[in-house]
């Protein structure tokens, strides 16, 4: 977890303006770093993720033998091992991203090396035991302590699985899918509820043959991977905070170029709808399998309604959540949140520190052990929220800030930078005071 070194005053605004080109989506960069160091020649990126997040994975796959270039022009090149990935002597830091340390399991499963994966101490506590036990059946031996980080790899011949997520996990289907590229036989990975699915997009980008059906995936073991030429699409969960803003003021008009629209990531687009929001799509067009395009979003004249969010949903949406339950007392009826208990165990318990947030700007919250209960037709006044050094937490509560009465500090706002260094300034083009 990031110390709170940096506080942030966020004042009201009055609208929210302007056109958005947003860093590169953090899913399709953790996957297209990681499998550049596992293909053979040299993949170049544009508009990879800013975010540390990111940074990590690409820091892992310099560590493994892929040579990682920065270019001036802010692309990347990654020149991949060929399949042969190399011993690390040190340990392997993951820093604060899950996505990273989840799926280099998989994908370091299959090699003749051991490794230590380490992370800070808010990484240190997420659940690993989830990509342990699969990743374990198909032949590698992994060592946790006590459920969490430092993750001991020792790596061997894999067979193939057929494995049934226990919880959706986008980030454990992909961990499989990666060891089972590597692995003897054909691999499946079946989900009640379908998760993100840039995992088998990418491996399909990188040349590799997946087969997905209404709620399995699969993948057949020994496909070598080939560099890509790529242009990261937008981050739409990165988009989400100023999508919400738009969303709250009558007069607003914000536009996005090249935002990944990718379908099961754009959900949040149909909630914001079906609470008034006004959502426009314009020159949609698919590139390395990814849906890109223009949106742009206008807020109701009479304000937002108010929704459920449960089930399939909250899944789908659990990145969303936050920023939604910050936004709900400004709608007319409120937000209900059920099903979305994953949301304890991410860089912080995100639905305690919703809930005190909430409270500490004159909100009334009932608190339940999955989700929320935001009521409608409050108005919420400046205060100091702690964000518990989660970037999620330190950006929802600044743009509940935006419409609320008084000025606002952010405790820990610095953590933005684990996924969107930006934020901040681009909250400033957009905010009008």
């Amino acid at each position: 977890m990031l110390e709170t070194k940096t506080e942030r005053i966020v004042t009201p605004a009055r609208n929210i303006i302007g056109t958005l080109r947003l860093p590169g989506d953090k899913s399709i960069s953790h996957r297209y770093a990681l499998l550049s160091a596992l293909a053979a020649g040299t993949t170049k990126l544009a508009n990879f993720s800013t975010g540390a997040d990111c940074a990590s994975s690409l820091g892992c796959a310099a560590a493994l033998g892929a040579t990682v270039t920065r270019r001036d022009d802010g692309g990347i090149e990654i020149v991949g091992t060929g399949g042969a990935l190399q011993p690390s002597g040190t340990p392997l830091d993951c820093g604060n991203s899950g996505s990273t340390m989840r799926m280099l399991t998989g994908l370091l499963a299959a090699t003749p090396h051991t490794y230590t994966l380490i992370g800070d101490a808010s990484l240190s506590r997420r659940p690993m035991e989830r990509v342990r036990k699969p990743i374990s059946q198909m032949g590698a031996e992994i060592t946790l302590t006590e459920g969490h980080a430092p993750v001991t790899i020792r790596g061997g011949k894999l067979t193939a699985l057929d494995y049934t997520t226990p919880v959706p996990s986008a980030q454990v289907k992909t961990a499989v899918l990666f060891a089972g590229l590597q692995a003897e036989g054909t691999t499946t990975v079946h989900e009640s509820v379908r998760t993100r699915d840039h995992g088998e997009l990418a491996l399909r980008a990188f040349g590799a043959h997946v087969d997905r059906s209404t709620d399995s995936v699969s993948i057949a073991g020994g496909q070598p991977l080939t560099a890509i030429e790529a242009v990261v699409p937008g981050d739409i969960s990165s988009a989400a905070f100023f999508l919400c803003a738009a969303a709250l003021f009558s007069g607003s008009n914000l536009v996005f170029d090249a935002l990944g629209l990718n379908p099961t990531r754009a959900t949040l687009l149909d909630v914001l709808t079906a609470l008034g929001a006004h959502i426009g799509v314009l020159n949609l067009e698919e590139k390395n399998g990814e849906l890109v395009g223009t949106v742009q979003v206008n807020a109701p004249s009479n304000g937002l309604t108010g929704t459920t969010i449960s089930g399939a949903l909250s899944a789908q949406l659990i990145d969303e959540l936050p920023v939604l339950a910050a936004i709900a007392p400004y709608t007319q009826n409120g937000i209900r949140i059920r099903d979305a208990k994953e949301l304890r165990v991410k860089e912080s318990d995100r639905i305690a520190l919703v809930a005190n947030n909430l409270r500490a700007m004159g909100a009334q919250v009932e608190e339940f052990e999955d989700g929320l209960d935001v009521p409608g037709g409050q108005q919420l006044h400046g205060a100091e929220i702690n964000s518990g050094g989660d970037h999620r937490i330190a950006m929802a509560f600044s743009v509940a800030a935006l419409k609320a009465t008084g000025d606002t500090v952010i405790q820990g706002a610095e953590s933005a930078a684990i996924s969107f260094p930006e934020f901040y300034e681009l909250l400033d083009q957009v905010a009008e005071r």
